[in-house]
């Protein structure tokens, strides 16, 4: 099953890494994100990508051109403006009728894909997303009458589940893209629900974005320890 990666944005909210090159290739220790998320497949037996590539494009071109590995990975340009849905198809139109999966290029986690594929073959709709716990960004108070009586970190079990990447979809997805600047969250996503065809696949392990300076912070101190816990696969979650 080919994985494609969405590779192909600004990165405006951290851009300071992103000025010379895609936020996908932000170095964690000494390799960018993009390799850290490729080898979450490739370990569990998925390692055939399509990269949809935009901004700065070339430079992931020029990277996988140096990269010595058995991964079978492919660049596609999907356009500098294109919104996620239409990168996502253009990706999917090389390869009609093909089952694949979908993410994020700046999102890790150990998500157990095997269970997620198995999941997904079962339930026979055409779409599944994996729902994650959000980053406890903020700390939490509560108060009673004015007076405070909790303060503290925000239980993430309390915020809910939201949209994780690490999606598999039906070749039928791709009609559900109107255009290349449509966004697969506004479009395809809500579509595919109000036809009751999206299902979600509830992770319960590791999962972090890179959305900020401090996220990159912290994830470049776990990608510096003997094993990163989006590749730690004995603590995954299994749906």
């Amino acid at each position: 099953m080919k994985v494609i990666i969405l590779a192909g944005g600004l990165g405006t909210r951290i851009s300071e890494e992103t000025a010379n090159k895609p936020k996908p290739m932000v170095l964690l220790d000494d390799k960018p994100i993009l390799w850290h998320l490729m080898s979450i497949f490739a370990k569990q037996g998925f390692a055939d990508f399509v990269i949809a590539a935009g901004y700065k494009g070339e430079v992931i071109q020029s990277w996988v051109g140096e990269l010595n590995s058995p991964w079978q990975i492919q660049v596609v340009d999907t356009g500098l403006d294109t919104q996620t849905g239409g990168r996502i198809a253009q990706c999917m139109k090389l390869f009609p009728n093909e089952r694949v999966m979908a993410t994020y290029g700046d999102g890790l986690g150990n998500v157990n894909l095997n269970s997620l594929t198995d999941f997904h073959a079962h339930h026979g709709k055409k779409a599944t997303v994996t729902a994650v716990r959000p980053p406890a960004r903020f700390g939490v108070l509560e108060s009673e009458n004015g007076l405070v009586k909790h303060f503290g970190e925000k239980n993430q079990a309390d915020a809910g589940w939201i949209n994780g990447g690490f999606f598999v979809l039906e070749p039928e997805v791709y009609n559900l893209v109107n255009s290349d600047q449509e966004p697969f969250e506004t479009g395809a996503l809500p579509k595919l629900v109000k036809n009751q065809e999206l299902m979600s696949f509830h992770h319960k392990g590791f999962w972090q974005p890179m959305d900020t300076l401090r996220e990159k912070e912290d994830l470049m101190k776990l990608a510096s320890t003997p094993l990163p816990p989006w590749l730690n696969l004995d603590h995954q979650s299994r749906g």
